[in-house]
């Protein structure tokens, strides 16, 4: 009698490995390489942010030092990068830190993070396309407002004033020209890019002839500075205006100019080589955005001062206090152009998402069928269109901007840790399974895909591999003790190794939230050295440091052919640090709307995708039986 699954088993188990980590065609189009894929992070990237961003930080927040806090935001993303860039060489399928969580931590939290992307790719989309209907609207006199607005008036709280047709039509457009092949999709993104590198290389050329050193180090209190408008706060002056704490603050701002690079980690399933082009292309992508970022903010803080920046059209303005007008209207094509792309960029990823998950179960299977000739997800992508567009045209999008941070900083902090697990997982089960299987020929019935009715793999392994319910030996305090310190010299991981690392990450992450909070809401009483303060933070900072030692004493996978993220775990350990201090940044409203989002979520998961993968799991363990009894005979 096979024994039933329990759904905590079905809730933690992880995804093989080695199934992930081929080189097949799958059953996408592998047409991209590695300039489209950089093309595509660089695209969904530098939208308008690269227009507006240096100008507003400089102003309120950093002055000239702005460079500085651009620099630290990139630092900060190249971390969250080089773990997307050795899972998108390991795991090169469709899916992005989804696939990702499922292979490491399991199958819960997987529906988490993926739900997650889905919000934030419909929400940056919809932004974008409400940015880019507001910024013809500057060009056009508010023609298309005040059109709207008396067409479709809405009279809602949470709805915005108008129904914005434009930004409807919009992305149902980009969105039906997607689903309809992604070579002619990857070329008007290329197109679009190089167009909006080129406008921005005009910025920093034509912004260095006309700049000063002496912005950079100017004395509010001479009597040069005349011309600063009366009441705004400017700070002290020179590189430093609102002290080194204002550049830090900037860099917090800064991050989010980076987001966007992690749709190249959806399209594992439609690249070429992607052991080799997506790990290249997330690096080079980061490094084109940050010399754009940091070559447009330092001649615009050297073109005009600081304190006279235009918070909302800052390039423009600039040029127009130099007396170039005609660079004014460059300047507007070129935050035109990049909002084209970057809607291209936030539009792409979704349809992968919602076809991983349609794959699994764990959506409505309908959202993962392949089109034959286009072979890609043509209703996923129709549907996350139509879904995105009502967004796009119904809500005021201001407030729920920051429920993009939410999703994109949890997706950082779970590839992060899953780099963590993956560099001390024990795969001894999962790849045994696959050898049994292999040596036994059955293809049919037993194997690990399961056919859904519909022609579709769920891709759950006939492993029920879980990082808590796996058998091993007994677990007691003095077997955790020993191998915590790593008496035994044990050099291969284990189940035992692997539930430690996965409960030291966990207590990691723990320790980080209090440091945070500590920063947030104790900083006054830091600064002023209060007794109490210091010691709570030390003893916090010694706890995570131990919690770290005790992680690089236990026994690491062997080597892999592969980009690999160097200096694990203290690489990802940084990387999880610094999202979940711009996590607890967010405020209380935004939390809850993340709240009401996980809420429909989770109804989906336990009425529609654990119910799936309960008969999945039953299923293969029904098959898995048949296969070990048909070895002895």
């Amino acid at each position: 009698m096979v024994q039933q699954p329990s759904y905590w088993k079905v809730l933690t188990r992880r995804k093989a490995l080695s199934q992930e980590s081929g080189d097949g065609e799958g059953k996408l189009n592998r047409v991209l390489g590695l300039y489209d894929l950089t093309a595509l992070g660089v695209g969904s990237t530098l939208g308008a942010g690269v227009y507006v961003l240096a100008g507003q930080i400089a102003k309120d927040q950093a002055g000239p030092s702005v460079i500085i806090s651009f620099a630290i935001a990139a630092l900060a993303s190249l971390l969250a990068g080089v773990c997307y860039a050795e899972f998108g060489a390991r795991v090169p399928k469709a899916g992005s830190a989804y696939i990702y969580s499922y292979v490491c931590i399991g199958e819960f939290a997987a529906f988490v993070i993926g739900w997650n992307l889905i919000l934030e790719y419909m929400i940056g989309t919809a932004s974008v396309c409400r940015g880019i209907s507001l910024y013809l609207d500057t060009l056009i006199n508010d023609t298309l407002k005040t059109t709207f607005a008396e067409v479709a008036p809405m009279h809602i709280a949470f709805l915005g004033s108008y129904f914005d047709f434009f930004a409807f039509g919009l992305v149902v457009v980009f969105g039906v020209a997607l689903a309809f092949g992604v070579e002619t999709s990857a070329m008007a993104n290329n197109f679009c890019t190089c167009l909006n590198l080129s406008i921005l290389l005009f910025v920093i050329v034509a912004g260095a002839i006309k700049s000063s050193w002496s912005n950079w180090t100017i004395d509010v209190y001479s009597t040069n500075t005349t011309n600063i408008p009366e009441g705004l706060n400017v700070g002290s002056g020179g590189f430093f205006p609102f002290g080194f704490s204002g550049t830090l603050k900037g860099a917090a701002t800064c991050f989010f100019g980076f987001v966007g690079f992690d749709c190249i980690a959806t399209t594992g399933e439609e690249v070429r080589n992607p052991r080799k082009n997506i790990p290249r292309s997330i690096l080079l992508s980061l490094l084109v955005i940050f010399l754009c970022y940091f070559g447009v903010s330092t001649v615009l803080t050297l073109m005009v001062p600081y304190y006279l920046q235009d918070a909302n059209a800052p390039l423009p303005s600039a040029f127009k206090e130099v007396g170039w007008n005609f660079a004014m209207w460059i300047v507007s094509i070129g935050g035109l152009v990049g909002l084209l792309a970057s809607l291209l960029g936030a539009l792409f990823p979704l349809p992968r998402i919602m076809y991983s998950m349609a794959q699994d179960g764990l959506l409505f299977r309908y959202l993962g069928k392949i089109h034959p000739r286009y072979r890609v997800p043509v209703i996923g992508s129709i549907f996350a269109a139509i879904l995105t567009a009502l967004i796009a045209g119904l809500f005021d999008l201001a407030q729920l901007v920051d429920l993009l941070s939410i999703g994109t900083l949890l997706a950082y902090s779970v590839v992060a840790i899953s780099i963590t697990i993956l560099r001390y997982m024990d795969n001894s089960e999962t790849f045994n399974t696959h050898e049994v299987i292999a040596e036994n020929g059955h293809a049919n019935g037993t194997n690990h895909h399961h056919s859904n009715g519909n022609g579709n793999s769920n891709g759950h392994t006939a492993s029920e591999s879980t990082l808590l319910t796996s058998p091993g030996e007994r677990v007691t305090f003095k077997t955790v003790v020993s191998q915590m310190f790593n008496f035994r010299r044990v050099e291969v991981p284990n189940q035992l190794t692997t539930r430690i690392v996965g409960t030291l990450i966990t207590l990691f992450c723990l320790l980080s939230m209090g440091i945070g909070l500590i920063f947030m809401q104790a900083y006054d009483a830091l600064i002023n050295n209060q007794l109490w303060v210091l010691v709570l933070l030390i003893v916090l900072v010694t706890l995570t440091l131990l919690v770290l030692v005790f992680i690089c004493l236990q026994p690491r996978e062997a080597y892999a052919r592969v980009f690999r993220v160097p200096f694990v775990p203290v690489v990802p350990a940084v990387s999880i640090f610094i999202n979940i201090y711009l996590m607890l940044q967010l405020d209380m409203m935004t939390w809850i709307r993340f709240g009401v989002w996980m809420v429909i979520g989770l109804a989906i998961y336990f009425f529609y995708g654990l119910p799936n993968s309960f008969r999945d799991l039953k299923r293969q363990r029904v098959g898995w039986q048949k296969l070990r009894y048909s070895e002895y005979f």
